[in-house]
């Protein structure tokens, strides 16, 4: 993880004083339940919390510990040994690693949810006032990169708006299914520790309880977790191609924001680049690289292995704290994005007036045309304007085949026939106003 593309806040749930001050949690509320249920001294529980809630844990000497160990969780059980003293000895009773790395890894990928989704809104808040200003501002629509049929600026943002209230609502189910809590022993058994120590400790840290534990929490949650991030990134990556599409000097309907100072080239001083949306689709790229070794994770040998642990080291953090760092930045470019409504006219224009063909076609249709005359008499003027031959409402009405009258057939060009349903849309997406 470089410090490039992160934000202090999702650093902060992966640093080492976060981790093990989560673990230290874990086996004090641990200790709690279990002097309560006998079977450790109160006083014990008691000294536990007194001597280690409030310290920071020194990473350099557990990592000391375990070059001798080669064992994370015992360097650090030796590590509050030293701290908290004899007492430590009840600390872990019928406890396993497992219990404390992946409950523990729960609450950080639930913590790191928590700021994806304050991010996310974010997003669906720039989206809804950005849309709502150009709800009626006519931009034409294009399918294969080529210029289709009239559509509004706001009704692309609507479009983009909806598909972030699903990304809200993939988020919320991950997170929901990721944050389950295992205290549960040796493959899972509760032969050394109680369920009820498990259920304790659960609570405490605003998890569920997970049902079958078998020593590790079963990885289809996380690899489940993974795919929602990996499809939120793809969600970034889509909006962000777009405004650099739409920001191409032949386009220029749309831009990010270029701040005084700022300079675009090294070599080239007039140059003003989609850095950011071209930024934005890398860090796609990074979040989804974590969804295929997640989904591997899921199948370990037995009850358990470790095969899953390097590869969550890595993905854990850098897939939250990448989606975190993208989704502010792209609610940002959204924020101060630029919008030129008249290059979206003049684009509009440049076909002169083939953006209505279709209307044209289905008029003809109507007044008895059978639909292949039809298309073909209309498909036959329009490309004589792609050739550049003149305009197409001309070259319809001097058609002996376009039957229309000439009133009727210049009101199929009437640019509010295409946005009469902008308000079906948008109460469909935002509500009603």
């Amino acid at each position: 993880m470089i410090t490039r593309y992160t934000r202090p806040e999702a650093v902060a749930i992966w640093s080492q004083d976060t981790k093990y001050k989560i673990w230290f949690e874990i086996e004090a509320h641990a200790a709690t339940r279990m002097a309560e249920l006998g079977v450790i001294p109160t006083d014990a529980a008691e000294a536990i919390w007194a001597k280690g809630k409030d310290v920071t844990f020194d990473a350099d000497r557990i990592d000391e510990i375990e070059r001798t160990t080669k064992h994370d969780v015992i360097a650090f059980l030796t590590h509050v040994a030293e701290i908290v003293g004899d007492e430590a000895r009840f600390l872990h009773q019928g406890m396993t690693s497992s219990d404390v790395l992946d409950t523990c890894f729960a609450v950080q990928l639930a913590r790191s949810s928590d700021l994806l989704l304050a991010g996310v809104d974010r997003v669906l808040a720039a989206l809804e006032t950005r849309a709502k200003e150009h709800k009626y501002t006519v931009c034409v629509g294009r399918s294969h990169g080529i210029h289709a049929e009239p559509v509004t600026f706001g009704l692309k943002l609507a479009g983009y708006h909806a598909e972030w209230q699903r990304a809200r609502r993939r988020l919320v189910t991950a997170r929901e299914e990721i944050a389950t809590c295992a205290i549960s022993g040796a493959v899972g058994t509760f032969a050394n520790v109680s369920p009820e120590v498990e259920q304790y400790v659960a609570d405490q840290m605003g998890l569920a309880v997970e049902p079958v534990s078998t020593q590790v929490i079963p990885r289809d949650r996380h690899a489940a977790y993974f795919a929602a991030l990996g499809v939120v990134a793809s969600s970034i990556e889509r909006l962000a191609t777009e405004i650099r599409h739409l920001q191409r000097t032949e386009v220029l309907e749309a831009e990010e924001f270029f701040d005084k100072g700022q300079k675009g080239s090294s070599a080239m001083p007039h140059k003003r680049n989609p850095i950011l949306t071209e930024n934005l689709t890398g860090l796609a790229r990074l979040v989804r690289s974590s969804v295929v070794p997640a989904m591997e994770n899921v199948a370990l040998w037995h009850e358990r292995d470790i095969s899953h642990s390097s590869v969550e080291r890595g993905i854990g953090p850098d897939a939250t704290i990448h989606l975190d760092f993208a989704l502010h930045r792209l609610a940002g470019v959204v924020e101060r994005m630029n919008i030129y409504p008249e290059n979206m006219q003049k684009n509009m224009d440049r076909l002169g007036g083939l953006v209505f063909s279709q209307r044209v076609m289905l008029a003809l249709t109507q007044a008895g045309i059978s639909r292949e005359d039809a298309y073909a008499a209309v498909q036959e003027n329009a490309m004589k304007v792609w050739r550049g031959e003149g305009r197409f409402i001309d070259f319809l009405k001097a058609d002996a085949r376009v039957t229309l009258p000439e009133a009727e057939l210049e009101a199929l060009f009437d640019i509010g026939y295409h946005t009469k349903n902008v308000d079906v849309i948008f109460n469909r997406v935002f509500g009603q106003d």
